[in-house]
């Protein structure tokens, strides 16, 4: 590994410890020079000689070449031992601005210069956001491994008891007599919510939402300030193709499997939030900062939104309704209004995507005067409900934080009524007619699970025990790792057997889409067309050749282009790391959650499989040997999405006349089976994943 990317490591390890305090397996430390002094005055007493003298333990002392430096004046204005919010607009700029800062250093030796007098004097999460999203689109950082979130700071995923002990153990216990310290589920059975723990806070499941964000950010600082050569690097960071409609699909099919999940456990459909009226979940997170032993701020029950009155976040409950009018009325209208006063139509190929960009507003809204910042609004909203106007001084609740939102019952209340949105505009497009489904000539004419030691047809699912290693993230020196052994749901390993049968005069391609859905409603009914579609989670997608006649195709769950594996999930960075596209390969929902839990007596669903013809599917461009492991849910680095369709398809739309079940809506190049997920509750033990 170079000593570029050593160093770039470097500054993310131990957040909290200045530069000149040793890291790393070689236990070596940044030399630091008069312009860091000058930049972190809190160091100044110690002058330069005795800060790079102060750690006696460190074996290396890296000399980084001095280059001019910016001034960081308005980004210090978010003080260190503040929460970082992407939802607040002010958090937003300070980020945006400071990404460009990063983004504009001309070389690798003004980049690490600029980063290691930054380092220390910045909020460390602003700081991590900023020169992560920066180094994941840089050309020259491209290849540079930037490690998961939850290495370097493990109060966003780990309770503050289970804290405690891991840095008891790591002062009082040495390396070889150290266990795991388990996580200890201290829920009670009186909320029906606590049902839904072991998803909602997924550690991999919320590094997913937080990765996501990061390669699609929402944008820099503000565009009329910028120069049109600095307008076109912002571009190149946030307009990748079809954002807007990703947005979308992603939440859509996080909404579908969260409800999914919700069933399997007994519970109704997750209910559209309304924000006129009280939001009857309390949600208590459990979760506190390292540095400052400040709490996540709880959310009692029947809290309801109020105007935010706070010294650098102003916001009012009136205008979410204003915006989500102005939303509607385009979408009934077929199109927007941009700020010129033009009208852009909401295309068939084009209008989800317009649509997606204007409801998280980002640096590619048209006319965020009028449509406003609705998405974003709501999760601010969301996470000051507790202390709107700040007279208790209460920090966030976790839906101010990309990182950890995903853990509170009403994001998906809130994400609920964000898809309604996307829904009423698909509802508007043509239906499907059967040409537009079938591939003449194609017939799926079986389909079947197999996995070990299970049925045929069936997915077993149980409990899994891993230990992640977390010294990193604890700002002491640990002398050796230190384990964390916290529980998840897994799979047992499976294989589709599809019999496709090619009835035409020529070998074929096609593009094999796989789904699942529940049989049954919440009422134990067969669904409905209409509501089963969006029931749908997206399993895989993938090309396959076709041969004449008929045969047996085969695909390994593993191979799924919706998740990306275990160990990627929860990667721990290697300096052998060669991959340069593994950091967009960190974007994907996790492996070991791709099928719901079940239930013990065996949850009955339907698994739905479609060759679709790739001529139509297939995009203008190669994937080349580019990441595209999770291409589904996070799009291909630096390339179109890998799919011309609509994403969705065929779930996407309302169904032709005379479809009021999922059986009247197959073609023949479709077939669906009843499966069962079977879930036992017992537990594996995995060991250490990094």
């Amino acid at each position: 590994m170079s000593n570029f990317k050593r160093n770039f490591h470097l500054l993310f390890e131990r957040p909290h410890q200045p530069v000149f305090i040793a890291k790393g397996p070689k236990k070596t430390a940044f030399k630091v020079c008069e312009e860091y002094l000058k930049v972190n005055p809190r160091y100044k007493c110690l002058g330069v000689s005795h800060c790079n003298s102060f750690d006696k333990n460190a074996e290396e002392l890296v000399e980084v070449k001095r280059t001019p430096i910016p001034s960081f004046d308005e980004i210090l204005e978010l003080k260190r031992d503040e929460n970082f919010s992407l939802f607040i607009p002010k958090h937003r700029r300070l980020a945006g601005k400071l990404i460009d800062i990063f983004w504009n250093m001309p070389d690798l030796d003004h980049l690490l210069f600029t980063a290691m007098c930054a380092r220390d004097c910045l909020n460390p999460y602003l700081f991590h956001y900023a020169l992560t999203v920066a180094m994941l689109h840089r050309p020259d950082t491209k290849d540079m491994a930037v490690p998961t979130f939850v290495e370097f700071f493990p109060d966003k995923f780990v309770d503050a008891k289970a804290l405690a002990e891991l840095k008891d153990q790591a002062i009082l216990i040495s390396e070889n007599s150290r266990k795991p310290i388990e996580v200890t589920e201290e829920v009670s059975d009186k909320e029906v919510e606590h049902r839904l723990m072991y998803f909602r806070e997924d550690m991999g499941v919320n590094l997913h939402h937080w990765h996501w964000h990061l390669v699609y950010p929402h944008g820099t600082s503000d565009l009329e300030d910028k120069t049109e050569a600095q307008v076109e690097a912002t571009k190149k960071i946030v307009d990748k193709d079809r954002r807007g409609e990703l947005f979308y699909y992603m939440h859509q099919q996080v909404i579908a499997r969260y409800n999914y999940e919700r069933l399997c456990n007994d519970l109704k459909k997750t209910k559209k939030l309304d924000w006129t009226k009280e939001i009857e979940e309390a949600y208590f997170p459990k979760l506190g900062t390292l540095k400052t032993g400040m709490s996540y701020a709880a959310r009692v029950a029947n809290q309801k939104f109020q105007d935010l009155d706070r010294e650098e976040d102003k916001r009012y409950v009136d205008e979410l309704k204003k915006w989500s009018d102005q939303i509607y009325a385009a979408i009934h209208h077929g199109s927007v209004i941009d700020e010129r006063g033009c009208l852009i139509s909401l295309t068939e190929s084009k209008g989800i995507d317009i649509l997606g960009n204007i409801i998280e507003s980002s640096a590619l809204s048209h006319n965020r005067t009028l449509y406003g910042d609705l998405h974003n609004t709501g999760h601010d909203f969301i996470g000051n409900i507790h202390d709107p106007d700040n007279r208790h001084l209460k920090s966030l609740g976790v839906m101010g934080d990309s990182a950890m939102a995903m853990r509170d019952p009403v994001f998906y209340r809130w994400h609920t009524y964000i898809d309604d949105m996307f829904q009423e505009y698909k509802a508007t497009l043509p239906h499907y007619s059967e040409s537009q489904l079938n591939y003449p000539g194609i017939t799926v004419s079986a389909i079947e699970v197999q996995s070990h030691r299970s049925p045929n047809n069936t997915f077993s699912t149980f409990w899994q025990k891993t230990d992640l290693d977390l010294s990193k993230g604890l700002d002491f020196d640990t002398k050796g790792p230190i384990y964390w052994r916290f529980k998840h749901l897994q799979h047992q390993p499976f294989t589709y057997k599809i019999t496709v049968n090619n009835h035409s005069n020529s070998n074929k391609k096609g593009t094999c889409r796989i789904f699942l859905a529940p049989k049954y409603d919440e009422t134990g009914k067969p669904w409905s067309f209409r509501d089963q579609k969006i029931m749908f989670i997206e399993l895989d997608k993938f090309t396959i050749d076709l041969e004449r006649g008929q045969k047996i195709y085969s695909r390994e769950d593993h191979e799924s282009t919706v998740t990306i594996s275990f160990e990627k999930t929860f990667r721990k960075f290697q300096e052998e790391e060669s991959s340069a596209e593994f950091n967009f390969c960190g974007c994907g929902w996790p492996h070991h959650m791709l099928i719901p839990k079940g239930t013990p007596e065996g949850f009955a669903s339907q698994l739905f499989v479609m060759i679709s013809n790739y001529e139509d599917d297939k995009v203008a461009e190669e994937l080349g040997e580019t990441c595209n492991d999770a291409g589904s849910y996070c799009g291909i680095k630096n390339k179109m999405y890998p799919d011309r369709r609509a994403m969705g398809y065929p779930f996407d739309r309302l169904p032709r006349n005379g479809v009021d079940t999922l059986q009247e809506f197959l073609t023949p190049n479709m077939r669906v089976q009843d499966v069962t997920i079977k879930f036992s509750d017992r537990i594996d033990i995995h060991g250490p994943v990094n």
